[in-house]
């Protein structure tokens, strides 16, 4: 039995930690209370949005996962908290990191100009839409900031089309901007988001790596270290394993919509609001890049005559939510994800059908207002 001094120092000592604990650590114990977070998913859900998916985890401890409502419709089947789902344009926050990667390997530059990397056929098609490719660079894609429309707006992406099961590739991607669109200024002149210029991305990843882009990233970013391992490129003719979720746009299931709409570097990723919140975290937490200047590149400010309609950075953009500053991206299909520099933290939410309201998804407004209110009263 240890004696009454050696007692005493121990509750000397454990008082100090604890007057020492980071106020950061503090609010991690604030996730705790599921009950509150369950109901706060289930407050979000109406005849609109028939389930949501959250994940929640402070850096340092273990992730919590919440689901309410339904999956899919025409069988009712309950909405469960590991099911994958298409994180469509949040795809691009692992592209613009896996281009960093080669960066930060020599394999490629910033300031390259994107022929040195793109096939001849894509480059016409580029230059028949009134592109100079020779004059947009790689820091240009990943910024958002090329000059190029988005073939995803275009009436090429009407919904019939989408409901017919069409098949996709770049090159059918890229003659429907050439088509359907015109050059937006002088590449780096303003900012304008362009799931084109994530596809060009896409390929520059497959053509430096000789991988399929899907295994690039995997690679790069270290999907088996950092345990993603619900994270992966949907099969090419789709995922109908009945593990990918039912998601919904205007009340229709879009389950069978090929993946190729949405499958080259603007979107293509499955995952869980589990591997996203780690994705998060290790980004943020240096566990990706090997160098932390190559994240403060990543996030680094990009300055325009004209303000742009978002802070984007590299394949993230800055904001606030719930009073709180945040990196985030958001995809089409209901999905967005941030990350909380303040608390450390990282939060997922996947509506099943895409919220109304403009910006960010309403439960994470809701979240973390309400984290930050118990923190105040701890």
């Amino acid at each position: 039995m240890k004696s009454k001094p050696v007692l005493q120092l121990m509750i000397l000592l454990g008082s100090i930690f604890i007057i020492l604990l980071p106020e950061r650590l503090s609010a991690q114990h604030l996730a705790t209370d599921d009950a509150m977070i369950q109901q706060l998913v289930e407050n979000q859900l109406n005849e609109d949005v028939p389930g949501i998916l959250l994940g929640i985890q402070f850096a340092g401890f273990e992730g919590k996962q919440f689901a309410a409502g339904i999956n899919d419709l025409a069988t009712a089947s309950p909405l469960l908290p590991g099911q994958s789902f298409r994180i469509a344009s949040v795809t691009k926050t692992f592209v613009a990191a896996a281009i960093l990667r080669l960066y930060e390997e020599g394999r490629l530059g910033l300031h390259d100009p994107i022929t040195q990397y793109i096939n001849k056929k894509h480059l016409k098609l580029l230059r028949k839409g009134g592109h100079q490719p020779e004059n947009i660079t790689i820091r240009q894609l990943l910024q958002h900031n090329a000059g190029l429309g988005d073939h995803s707006h275009t009436e090429a992406y009407n919904i019939e089309n989408l409901r017919s099961g069409a098949v996709w590739t770049r090159e059918r991607q890229l003659q429907a901007l050439a088509t359907h669109t015109k050059p937006l200024g002088i590449p780096g002149e303003k900012f304008s988001y362009s799931d084109t210029g994530y596809i060009l991305l896409g390929e520059i990843l497959e053509k430096v790596t000789g991988l399929t882009m899907g295994d690039a990233i995997n690679q790069l970013i270290d999907f088996k270290k950092l345990g993603l391992l619900s994270t992966e490129m949907e099969a090419p003719e789709g995922d109908f394993s009945g593990k990918r979720i039912h998601q919904y746009f205007q009340g229709e299931d879009t389950y069978h919509y090929h993946p190729s709409l949405d499958y080259f570097g603007g979107g293509g990723l499955l995952s869980t609001t589990a591997d996203l919140c780690r994705f998060m975290l290790a980004l943020f937490n240096n566990e990706i890049f090997h160098k932390a200047s190559t994240l403060a590149l990543m996030t680094e400010a990009v300055s325009y005559t004209e303000l742009p309609a978002m802070d984007y950075r590299m394949g993230i953009w800055k904001t606030q939510i719930g009073g709180l500053e945040a990196w985030t991206h958001t995809g089409f299909w209901g999905t967005q994800t941030a990350y909380f520099p303040e608390l450390n933290l990282s939060i997922t939410v996947n509506y099943s059908s895409r919220w109304k309201v403009k910006g960010n998804a309403p439960l994470l407004e809701e979240l973390v207002k309400k984290l930050q209110s118990q923190q105040v009263q701890h």
